[in-house]
Parts: C-alpha cells; structure tokens; sequence
C-alpha cells in the first residue's frame, strides 16, 4: 500500500503506518494506563518516551515495553501474539483480572485499529461478512471501559475507498462513540455525535480529505477543542 501526499511524493504502507503512530502518541500524558490494540496500534510504543504512561495488554500484563530481537522470551508476547519487553516494576495478572481492569474503568486510554468508522464515531472492527473470523476479542470491553478511546488507522482501504463512512456495513464493535480519529491525513475529533476535522497532516489539503472521506463532518482547523 502507498499514498500520494499532495507534494505528490508517494509513501509507502511503513512510513504511513509510522506516521499515524507517532501522531497519535502526541495524544497521550501520563501518569496514565494505555491500551494498544493490534496493528498501528502497536507501534505508538515506539513513540512513548513518557515514564509514567504505563502500556497495558489483556493478555495479563502491566508494563509492556519494546523489546530488541536478541532479548525476545517467546513466552511473552501481547494480545496480537507479538513479542513484547517488560518495564522496570511491571506486573502480570491472569486474564479474567485484566479484563476487570478494563470493565472496571481502569483503562485510561485505548488506541484501536478499525476496518470501518461512521460520522458518529461508532466502529466496526472484529469482522468482515463472508470471511473466517476468530472473534470480537477485547475490542468490545476496551470500547465500554476505557476513558477515552483514540483510533489510529489509514484513511482508505486498499481499494481507495474510505474507512471513514457514514455509515458502518460491516458489524459494530459497540455502541460507543469513540473520541479521536487519526489517519495519515487528518485527526479528527467526536463529540455530540459529530466529526469535527482539527488538525492536516503535513502536506495534505482539505480537499484531499473531502475526496479520500465519506463521512460527513465540520471544519474546525486552528479551532481550540
């Protein structure tokens, strides 16, 4: 996958997908516990310089950290099944209490990948109709209990068509609004049910964002939320 920027230079599924996730470390301030679901997601860890934003995982662990290849436990891996290090004071707990932690709204901050978003913030990211699928996973319970929930996904399908829709055909994960979008294009904000667009990536248009997004939403650039 690769884009064309408005200073016509093409980049590729790496640099976007790192681009995304840098953005949206921005977004996070500690002291606070932070979920990071699988894909993108997951490399907002390599952007987090904060001590005190603890990474958290539903698979039983409290202090996730990047870890280098020679160090890799392969017995200790995240919720995507992906190696992960362990940070100084880190705590493991069985499935069944990290998941009270996320129920119980102890979740901070969740940053999920999405297959679809409607104009109302409410998302659809466990399956695709007609394909194998291996369940909802935890994205259901983060989207209930967690604070704020922040999606960290590319603008538009492999197809050129738009995630950002107006409304979702594929299964909802939940009923809940999510609060922040970030794309390789553009970060926007939910709130009463509606897209506000607050901030352009660098070297992206307006236009550029009408074209690549179905949704309907409000131009709020400069606009302090």
């Amino acid at each position: 996958m690769s884009t064309n920027t408005s200073e016509n230079r093409t980049i590729n599924k790496n640099e976007i997908q790192h681009l995304i996730a840098k953005r949206t470390a921005k977004e996070l301030s500690g002291p606070c516990t932070v979920n990071l679901g699988i894909g993108i997601p997951t490399l907002v860890a390599e952007y987090i310089h904060d001590e005190s934003i603890y990474l958290h995982t539903e698979n039983g662990l409290l202090g996730v950290t990047d870890v280098e290849e020679q160090d890799i436990d392969p017995n200790l891996v995240n919720a995507g099944k992906l190696p992960v290090g362990e940070a100084i004071g880190a705590s493991y707990f069985n499935s069944a209490d990290s998941f009270a932690m996320i129920r119980g709204g102890h979740i901070d901050v969740a940053i999920l990948g999405v297959l679809q978003v409607d104009q109302t913030g409410v998302i659809a990211n466990w399956a695709v109709p007609g394909k194998n699928i291996m369940g909802v996973g935890g994205a259901m319970d983060l989207l209930v209990g967690a604070k704020k929930v922040i999606l960290a996904m590319t603008h538009t399908n492999k197809d050129g068509s738009s995630k950002i829709v107006k409304e979702c055909t594929y299964p909802i994960t939940s009923t809940r609004h999510v609060d922040t979008i970030i794309t390789e294009l553009a970060v926007f904000e939910v709130g009463n049910q509606t897209l506000r667009l607050v901030e352009l990536m660098p070297g992206v248009t307006i236009e550029e964002v009408r074209a690549k997004t179905e949704a309907e939403f409000i131009e709020q650039l400069g606009v302090e939320s």
